[in-house]
């Protein structure tokens, strides 16, 4: 819908003016006509408003639109650029958008807009869920993000005019989320920019130090830098190429970023200016590499082929570093001029360039997974901290290149394993496996992935989610999907033992759990503040109620169970309830110990030896206490700890392993301290119950270097 004029509040600014001659380079009359009406509105909208720098307001969305017309985004992003603010600072309506200048356009401008009329309980609450509401736009339309990324980028080179401390939260949210994402999404150069300007006001001081350093050094190698081109330039003619070659000074950020990681100061950063050589085709770029080669001596390890892996924001280029003139190390990367585009445009190169080849197809394929990759893990985060979490891992670039049996590559970040990698190719494979082949070779499923591995994961229709994953797994993908397996295991089996749990204490009041309606369920579950009857159970197995105080509530006067109280008196362990019911590991229960049942807030149930010596320090109230017995025909194995004093002799530990294994038990750790003469072995055992465990002590006992064993108990 075409917005109408509307009578201007103050006079055309000069930016203003600026900014449609420069966007009437590309766009249609028509277009820039409607632009100069969404111009208009937000003036009159933001009359009277004025920054912090004492600028008119209406200075921001003009210097917004201004950054995204050097990419030649079309008009419906420019009149978002230009109205970005007026949902958020003013009266004006998403609807009145919508009715002025169209549906998608009053989208774009939601998408970007904060959430500040929800309240929130901390400030990072509030930054998570504007980035959650952000990021959920910008999947349905990527225009919000680049709107958002020109909107952050202008007010980061006004940043000045904050107070010290707003502006190193914002450098640092920058640095932290929106660098990453223009990364992410191939924008170089803004890319940069806002790492630059984060650095500068994050480390002011030792940004000032490094640019003057860079500074004094521009002047001393711009003689070697001029020879560097002469020479590379002089070789590709001789190889009968046709190239367009520059220097560059690297970025501040990048050379402070070696200078960290590597431990260098900045007389040992030799390589602050790289060399990019343009060429016609993919064939001419392989040339270009082999005349440079000859040219200057190639650093082992230092060279990197992004034209047959390309990165995942879908850069390509060849990167190669050499040993220049009086042994500077320089930088080279060689790219083809479509290479050029995306590797400064990105996802904005489809605007930019209208074109329709198979690179920018397949670039706008993988963003488009990947926003689609973030719609899952929202989907799966519990809360928007979470997806925060999960964000910030997955937007640093994939620096490991692996491959599946078919030979498909995948990027994944760096520290990856076999979990992430399973996760990456589906969730169900990554919900089943159970183990991974690596290059041919078996490997545990948290070896950590080089690039160029070939991996393939084994499942198993039975398999699950191990808690013990969430200690390795570094993907958002792999650790919101366990976390989203193991609460909905932990809801399940909890809300079955809070059945038990209210069972046993209506049995203790005579009260027929059957006798319970439905209504009575319902309000006692509204009054709980849990949403539904099955919620409340599982409060109840989580310990989040107490199961005598729920009972109460429930009991009905009249109604009651004949006879005298039964086996509902005593909760039956059977060592299968899964993560509703823990085994104190101060005391390590098995079968066959005497033992008594805690109810720990959020923990469910956990299971002590009645003379665990913690037991005394946490008995508190006895209503939390409740009297539990172990099931017949347990069949699991239990963990065991078990200490013996050894004499330090060859060989003991050895007999000692095989003296556990000939009694049908295996270890899980083993720790072990010397003082000469004799050593204390700590071994972590499993074993099926109390009468294995004396089998596995009486066949340990007849080792003759044994001097003393005993079970650790607190």
């Amino acid at each position: 819908m075409r917005a109408r004029a509307l009578p201007s509040s103050s006079a055309t600014l000069p930016e203003a003016s600026f900014l449609f001659s420069e966007l009437s380079s590309y766009l249609k009359r028509e277009e820039v006509s409607e632009l100069q009406n969404a111009y208009l509105f937000s003036q009159s909208a933001h009359s009277g408003q004025f920054r912090k720098s004492g600028e008119p307001y209406i200075s921001h969305p003009l210097a917004v639109a201004s950054i995204l017309g050097k990419l030649r985004l079309d008009t419906q992003t420019l009149t978002a650029a230009l109205l970005h603010d007026v949902m958020e600072d003013t009266h004006i309506s998403k609807a009145e958008i919508s009715d002025r200048f169209g549906s998608p356009v009053a989208e774009l401008v939601d998408g970007v807009s904060k959430l500040d009329k929800i309240e929130f309980q901390t400030h990072a609450d509030a930054q998570a869920e504007n980035f959650r509401k952000m990021l959920l736009a910008m999947a349905r339309d990527v225009r919000v993000i680049l709107i958002k990324l020109a909107d952050r980028l202008h007010n980061m080179r006004t940043l000045e005019a904050m107070r010290p401390e707003k502006r190193r939260r914002i450098a640092r949210e920058t640095m932290e989320i929106y660098a990453p994402i223009a990364n992410r999404l191939g924008l170089n150069n803004i890319y940069q920019e806002l790492q630059d300007l984060s650095f500068h006001y994050l480390f002011p001081t030792r940004y000032r130090v490094l640019a003057n350093a860079t500074k004094a050094a521009r002047g001393n190698r711009r003689e070697m830098v001029r020879m560097i081109l002469d020479a590379i330039k002089q070789r590709l003619k001789v190889a009968g190429l046709d190239a367009e070659v520059s220097g560059r000074e690297k970025q501040l950020y990048s050379i402070y970023k070696k200078m960290v990681e590597k431990h260098l100061t900045f007389s040992e950063v030799l390589d602050i200016y790289g060399f990019r050589v343009i060429v016609k085709d993919v064939p001419s770029c392989y040339v270009a590499l082999g005349a440079l080669h000859s040219l200057y001596n190639p650093i082992p390890g230092k060279f990197k082929d992004y034209i047959a892996i390309p990165k995942a924001n879908g850069y390509q280029s060849l990167h190669s570093t050499l040993w220049g003139p009086y042994g500077t190390p320089i930088e080279v990367q060689i790219r083809t001029p479509e290479m050029h585009r995306i590797a400064e445009a990105g996802v904005a190169s489809h605007w930019l360039y209208k074109s329709s080849d198979a690179d920018l197809n397949d670039l706008h394929m993988k963003t488009h997974q990947w926003l689609q990759s973030l719609l899952e893990t929202l989907s799966d985060s519990t809360d928007s901290l979470e997806f925060l979490e999960h964000l910030k891992v997955d937007l640093f670039p994939g620096e490991v290149y692996v491959f599946t049996p078919q030979g498909k590559i995948l990027a994944l970040p760096k520290e990856s394993t076999a979990v992430d990698f399973a996760y990456a190719v589906h969730t169900d494979i990554g919900d089943c496996c159970v183990a991974a082949k690596i290059n041919g070779e078996n490997a545990p499923l948290r070896t950590v992935l080089r690039s160029g591995d070939r991996v393939e994961i084994v499942t198993a229709s039975h398999a699950k989610p191990n808690p013990a994953w969430l200690n390795y797994v570094v993907t958002g993908k792999a650790r919101s999907h366990i976390r989203r397996f193991l609460k909905t295991m932990q809801y399940e089996e909890s809300a079955k033992l809070g059945e038990r749990l209210l069972n046993q204490a209506l049995g203790a009041l005579r009260v027929d759990p059957q006798t319970i309606g439905a209504a009575q369920w319902e309000k006692l579950a509204r009054d709980s503040g849990a949403k539904s009857k099955k919620d409340l159970l599982a409060d109840l197995g989580l310990g989040k109620h107490l199961p005598a105080v729920v009972a109460r509530r429930l009991a009905t006067p009249g109604v009651s169970v004949d006879g005298t109280n039964g086996a509902n008196d005593v909760i039956t362990i059977l060592g299968t309830e899964g993560m509703a019911v823990q085994f104190a590991k101060c005391c390590r229960p098995i079968p066959g110990d005497s033992i008594l049942g805690f109810i720990k807030k959020d923990q469910g149930l956990v299971i002590h030896i009645h003379d665990c010596p913690a037991v005394s320090k946490i008995k508190g109230n006895p209503d939390n206490w409740l009297d539990v017995a172990w099931g017949k025909d347990i069949t699991r194995h239990f963990e065991v700890s078990v200490k013996l004093m050894v004499a330090n002799e060859r060989g003991v530990l050895a007999r000692v392993a095989a003296a556990i294994a000939e009694a049908g038990s295996n270890i899980d750790n083993v720790g072990m301290e010397g003082d000469g003469v004799y050593t204390t072995m700590t071994f972590m055992l499993q074993v099926r119950n109390r009468h294995h465990l004396a089998q596995v002590m009486r066949s340990l006992r007849r080792i003759s270097e044994v001097a003393k064993i005993s079970r650790m108990k607190g």
